[in-house]
């Protein structure tokens, strides 16, 4: 698989973790074969997470992130440390980087203990076997010596990565499981202010490669266009997808004999919980006034008049529930640790997201005993449709009976 195969979000996230000046961001360096991080004797040369979509061979497609160390110090380094430690939830694979001289001090056995704790397959590669202070002998597994000066095991370590990013490898499939070879599909994509020029959304391109490799049909079109596209196709299509904004519209104008989704809807089943964000859907009708509301998106996309985050769900909820209600927003890479002032989160489908990093923002939200739903979940409720948007999906249609 080449470079341009894979977005971001479906890449295996390789995230290397260890205490300053342990070397961390010279393995890094030499693992990747380029400059990726500045490197220095200062402790804290690193201050921010550092992330780049690369091919490692063996491993192929992979997103790279070299992490401040965990042990910096003072204000500032309270903040970097926070943040490494945040990338944790979207790792897929953890190398922790060890002084080979020193062996596992502290700060390296709490990080093991959080890789642990969360399943998350890691490698400890000890730093520095050039030295002749380098003294362990013996090594589990997943324990390697290496050199970043040197490159002494740096081969043996792509390998090691390689072999467990491989085992972290994204099978699923978005919807080409419900769909046939020749199955017809139609894609509604509506245009408007904030449609991105020239192009579909990340969603929208994955869904519909996704259709052309199970060897069905795609056809695209706008709302607006919807009832001609479907008189003009010979058979029903056995599937229409729709962005969630336009979602009571197309069911209007879709028979109900025809299976009816959306892009949200797919993505909560791809990458997150689908089955915890029906269920969370129920809370629409349990708030009450001065409740909390967080809606959060996964990317930090220009927001515009008619923004559906910030804009459109709050208004339609607000309408839904007739309620006084209070909205927060996050975007991006935020995303409360505590989330236990909130009656109710709204999350969008997660595009921007690994898998990893979104079922980990859902069981927060499950350890916190906050109901987390979707967009398009929380839209099709509203417009009471959540029902038949679940019919391509028996086992979940199930939670409304």
């Amino acid at each position: 698989m080449s470079l341009n195969d894979q977005a971001s979000a479906d890449r295996a996230h390789i995230a290397f973790f260890g205490l300053r000046n342990a070397g961390k961001s010279s393995v890094v360096n030499a693992v990747t074969s380029q400059q990726l991080s500045l490197v220095s004797d200062t402790p804290g040369t690193t201050t921010d997470p550092v992330r780049k979509a690369m091919e490692i061979l063996p491993a192929g497609p992979v997103v790279v992130i070299d992490t401040p160390g965990i042990d910096d110090v003072g204000e500032l380094g309270e903040q970097r440390v926070k943040r490494a430690l945040d990338t944790i939830n979207q790792t897929d694979v953890a190398v922790l980087i060890a002084d080979g001289t020193l062996g596992l001090r502290d700060g390296d056995r709490e990080l093991i203990s959080a890789f642990e704790k969360k399943n998350i397959p890691y490698i400890v590669a000890y730093n520095k076997v050039d030295l002749p202070e380098f003294s362990k002998q013996e090594f589990a597994n997943n324990e390697i010596a290496v050199s970043a000066k040197t490159g002494k095991n740096i081969k043996a370590l792509r390998e090691l990565i390689a072999a467990l990013a491989k085992g972290e490898g994204n099978d699923k499939r978005i919807c080409a499981d419900l769909i046939k070879p020749g199955d017809v599909v139609v894609l509604v994509t509506p245009i408007d202010a904030a449609a991105p020029k020239g192009r579909l959304i990340l969603p929208q391109q994955q869904t519909l490669r996704d259709i052309l490799d199970a060897n069905a049909i795609s056809l695209v079109t706008r709302e607006t266009e919807l009832p001609g596209a479907l008189k003009a196709l010979a058979k029903p299509p056995k599937l229409v997808i729709t962005d969630s904004q336009a979602f009571g519209r197309v069911s209007r104008d879709v028979p109900p004999e025809i299976l009816l989704t959306s892009f949200s809807i797919l993505f909560a089943r791809y990458k997150g919980d689908l089955a915890e964000a029906v269920r969370g859907a129920a809370m629409l009708d349990k708030l009450s006034d001065g409740d909390r509301v967080l809606i959060s998106e996964g990317c930090t996309h220009h927001r515009q008049c008619g923004d559906i985050g910030t804009e459109k769900l709050p208004k339609w909820i607000r309408e839904y529930t007739n309620k006084q209600l209070e909205f927060s927003f996050t975007s991006g890479g935020e995303f409360p640790d505590d989330l236990s002032e909130y009656a109710l989160v709204v999350h969008c489908g997660g595009c921007m997201l690994n898998e990893r990093e979104m079922k980990s923002r859902v069981r927060r939200c499950i350890d916190s005993g906050t109901p987390i739903t979707n967009y398009g979940i929380a839209i099709a409720q509203i417009h009471g449709i959540l029902r038949r948007s679940l019919e391509p999906f028996p086992e979940i249609l199930s939670l409304l009976d």
